[in-house]
């Protein structure tokens, strides 16, 4: 399993080729210009306001993927509805904007094809914000998309039932860089969630603000009929959370009904409620219990004494790893090393761990921090960006 995501997070995406820009201004021209692009097109937007639209078979190939990009980057063209992008193959947006959608910002789907995704889909310095409404509306929602990148985006204030990023049947897929931020009180369901049969996603140095109940979900509760490719038996798999850091949120991180993910390297602080969550919402008989979860090498400081782990029926607690968690509780220090599922393995803590301001939320490590090797400072990259297995 840690060789695939060594491999998928060492190697990028083809650069895009050179070819002549087309620049458009306006939303019908974009969407004639995406019907007829071909492999190696670049469309340069103009700054200004488009409407929401919908748009299939936009394909360019590994050589020469399809670019939609900000014609000037400090302006960046704005969406005010929704836009929906379906069986697109090898397609760059970057430096977009998406406000005001009464449902989802950006969809990416495979149009109902479930045996053929969207694949090698780049989404790069996306900013999305204040869409959707009560409902289970999304910021980013991709589904059916395999081989994706997700990097140094912005969502901010979503629906209250939905997910800043959604994932459903999404395969190798690395979000990145990104910042999710929602409100303090009365926050939305999720901030990242993947769910619906989706496998090998890397979640990986980003920031999660009071995002959601539960900032990062691994797994979740999908229809039957909504997985992809197929019902394999699972919400998630073998999905990594790693070098994040999380402030807020009812919990940082859930496992509902996934099957072997990882949390390691994070850094939370002050989660409302609980650390993490151990959950089964979908209870077909032909699903695993949630289980083989690994949780390690985290930063944790809490007050209070409300419950670190949340164990939900009908799980496999038992089948978890916890190891080498710095531990810090504000309010008692002498009793910061919590109680788990299992017993941890050499775990630390009991002092405060020094951060730059917590106060201002600047969570990095002071260089004489007692907390060094634990959390989002300490997550072991080697050269070409792959990190290293501990």
């Amino acid at each position: 399993m840690f060789a695939r995501h060594l491999v998928l997070l060492a190697v990028a995406l083809p650069a895009s080729a050179q070819a002549a820009a087309q620049r458009v201004g306006d939303t019908e021209a974009l969407r004639r210009a995406l019907a007829a692009a071909k492999p190696g097109t670049t469309i340069l937007l103009a700054a200004g306001e488009y409407r929401g639209f919908s748009v299939a078979n936009v394909r360019g190939n590994a050589a020469a993927p399809i670019v939609v990009r900000a014609e000037d980057a400090a302006r960046p063209p704005r969406f005010t509805g929704a836009v929906q992008l379906s069986d697109v193959a090898h397609l760059e947006l970057a430096g977009l904007a998406f406000s005001g959608s009464t449902s989802n910002g950006l969809n990416i789907d495979d149009g109902g094809s479930y045996d053929s995704p969207s694949h090698h889909v780049v989404l790069s310095r996306l900013v999305v914000r204040d869409i959707g409404g009560r409902g289970n509306h999304d910021g980013i929602k991709l589904s059916g998309v395999d081989d994706f990148q997700v990097t140094e985006c912005t969502i901010e204030r979503w629906g209250r039932g939905g997910s800043g990023i959604d994932m459903v049947g999404c395969h190798r897929g690395v979000i990145a860089g990104c910042t999710l931020r929602d409100r303090e009180q009365g926050g939305a369901a999720n901030g990242v969630q993947m769910k619906g049969g989706t496998r090998d996603v890397v979640v990986r140095r980003c920031r999660f603000e009071h995002a959601g109940e539960r900032a990062v979900q691994l797994g979740g509760s999908t229809g039957r009929e909504y997985f992809r490719p197929r019902v394999e038996g699972f919400e998630a798999k073998d999905c990594v959370v790693e070098g994040c850091t999380f402030v807020g949120s009812t919990a940082a991180i859930a496992f509902v009904g996934c099957d072997g993910g990882i949390a390691r390297w994070n850094t939370i602080h002050l989660p409302t409620k609980w650390v993490l969550r151990i959950l089964q919402e979908t209870r077909d008989a032909d699903f695993v219990p949630c289980r083989s979860g690994v949780f390690t090498d985290n930063l944790i400081v809490r007050s209070g004494s409300d419950g670190v782990a949340n164990i939900g029926p009908d799980t496999a607690p038992e089948s978890f790893t916890f190891a080498r968690n710095f531990w810090f509780r504000s309010d008692a220090p002498e009793r910061s090393v919590p109680r788990l599922p299992v017993p941890e393995q050499q775990p630390a803590g009991g002092r405060d761990p020094g951060f730059v301001d917590a106060a201002r939320f600047d969570l990095r490590l002071r260089p004489d921090s007692v907390a060094r090797g634990h959390g989002a400072d300490a997550l072991p990259v080697a050269a070409g960006g792959a990190v290293r297995a501990k």
